[in-house]
């Protein structure tokens, strides 16, 4: 049997938890056709040395998109991407990211594909902590303002609108001053209010990146290889998670940097 045929599959345990059928649906396609060794990882700890362990099987994550982030972050770190390629079976509470990317839905169309599918390099986009973004991130508008006063008062005061009156919309939300840099080229200065920003790891080996302005209809769009965000306190959503608040970050995007087993073209 080749190596190719020999699998790891790390199996998480909030798709276990969630979806156990499709677990097991999983598990009958993968063994009925590779060498498969099973792993039943019960924390990020345990997960991460199930990889570390993989020897020259080939790993397969069966899970959702924050278990399928979490391999790539590891096997990054392990400087492993580069030569070798992940395949993922999407279950799970939100799976959007994998299917994006072009995994299958469904236990057994994915797990099929593992099988017979072809490895396809894709871009990558890593910031200067060595954190990775498989598909984008964004930098939203802030919150509404706070409203000043002790919370009894405004307690008070909402209950006595809500009594004498409908609820009035909820506030909109606040632009940033952010300093937004692709390849150095300035896009944004932190004396132009930014309604959001936006980098996604695009095709031709560059990074699309997308600042909008309040009352501007037609955003800055630029494609690069470097993006650098900085000013006051910022939060960013990249793939699954919610990073920050931190001051300053660059990503640079890695063509190719990973790659992930899909369906032959």
């Amino acid at each position: 049997m080749s190596a190719h045929d020999q699998l790891l599959v790390v199996i998480d345990p909030v798709a276990r938890r969630i979806d156990g059928e499709s677990v097991r649906i999983a598990k009958d396609v993968l063994c009925g056709g590779s060498e498969a060794k099973i792993c039943l990882p019960e924390s990020p700890e345990e997960f991460a040395r199930a990889l570390a362990r993989r020897g020259s099987r080939r790993p397969v994550v069966v899970g959702d998109d924050r278990a399928l982030l979490r391999a790539v972050s590891l096997l990054h770190r392990d400087r492993w991407l580069g030569d070798g390629a992940l395949a993922v079976v999407p279950v799970g509470p939100s799976v959007h990211l994998a299917h994006s990317l072009g995994v299958p839905t469904g236990a057994v169309g994915a797990a099929r594909t593992v099988l017979d599918g072809a490895v396809r390099r894709l871009d990558l986009l890593v910031d200067e902590s060595d954190g990775v973004v498989l598909g984008g991130l964004t930098i939203p508008a802030l919150g509404p303002a706070p409203r000043p006063g002790s919370p009894v008062l405004r307690a008070a005061r909402s209950l006595v609108r809500t009594l004498t009156r409908p609820a009035p919309p909820p506030a909109a939300p606040r632009p940033q001053r952010l300093r937004v840099e692709a390849d150095g080229v300035l896009l944004a200065d932190l004396d132009q209010p930014v309604e959001a920003v936006s980098v996604q790891a695009g095709a031709a080996g560059r990074a699309r990146v997308v600042v909008r302005r309040p009352a501007v209809s037609e955003p800055v769009r630029a494609e690069a290889l470097t993006v650098t965000v900085s000013g006051p306190d910022f939060r960013y959503r990249a793939d699954a998670h919610v990073t920050g608040p931190v001051r300053t970050r660059t990503w640079t995007l890695r063509p190719g940097a990973w790659g992930l087993t899909l369906p032959p073209v």
